[in-house]
């Protein structure tokens, strides 16, 4: 699981991220140095632009650029790739998650089929824990009527494979909008425009489902994780100390 924040890059590095992103989908895997001389800019500032970006290094970045960085390539069945997920599962998601949440005003949550129903089941259970204004949009008609300043527009997509959400991103940040594509699986066409991008799982399921088939399991563990932090920070608000007296036992 990993996060790209394209919020902390200035200007420059924000470009030198994208046209290394549109370089990715027709040519191969450019050293630093020619990285550099595809963007007109030093080795340095490509290096500090997917540092900043979240990367380790411009290594790490390539292979997520080119490879996902899908580091297994073993056929496992949906539950043992759960298990996976669950080991690798960065909490500092989910807290980067609230923190982006609670610095907005409106939070309105997108998807398309099955994700769409996830991004559903966010909002009842987001109602349960928050004081924000949290819809779920049904259609890319409802975002252009709802966009506007201090809003989050969070996207949920399994692939990114079933539709481009490139025109609604752009559209969404012209209008003020903060934009997070959350997805399973990585894509790069994801990362072009947003301002962040979550990666929800390295272990990515058989490629032979279509996304739609694909389950969402890991979206819900997402979503639950999301909660339990907001109820936990509710809890610790109301009663600083814990001194709340818990109910008798029955006797």
């Amino acid at each position: 699981m990993y996060s790209i924040d394209a919020s902390k890059l200035n200007p420059s590095e924000r470009k030198v991220l994208d046209t290394l992103s549109s370089h990715a989908k027709y040519k191969p895997a450019p050293t630093i140095t020619e990285a550099a001389s595809i963007c007109g800019c030093s080795s340095s500032l490509v290096s500090k632009a997917v540092k900043k970006a979240g990367f380790s290094g411009y290594k790490q970045y390539i292979r997520y650029l080119y490879f996902g960085d899908i580091p297994h390539k073993e056929s496992w069945d949906e539950l043992e790739r759960l298990k996976h997920v669950i080991d690798a599962f960065d909490m500092s998601l989910v807290d980067e998650f609230v923190d982006l949440m609670r610095s907005h005003k409106k939070i309105m949550l997108f998807g398309y089929g099955p994700s769409y129903i996830c991004a559903e089941y966010f909002e009842y259970k987001l109602r349960l824990c928050t004081d924000s204004f949290i819809t779920t949009l049904p259609d890319e008609a409802s975002i252009r009527n709802m966009a506007g300043p201090e809003s989050l527009l969070a996207i949920f997509t399994a692939t990114g494979q079933y539709r481009s959400f490139q025109e609604i991103v752009l559209y969404a940040k012209s209008r003020g909008t903060d934009v997070v594509i959350i997805s399973e699986e990585f894509n790069v066409l994801l990362m072009e425009h947003c301002d962040r991008y979550v990666v929800l799982s390295h272990h990515n399921q058989s490629g032979n489902l279509q996304p739609y088939e694909k389950t969402r399991t890991v979206f819900f563990i997402f979503i639950e994780q999301v909660v339990q932090k907001l109820l936990k920070d509710r809890n610790e608000r109301e009663d600083p100390l814990g001194t709340s007296k818990k109910p008798d036992a029955p006797r």
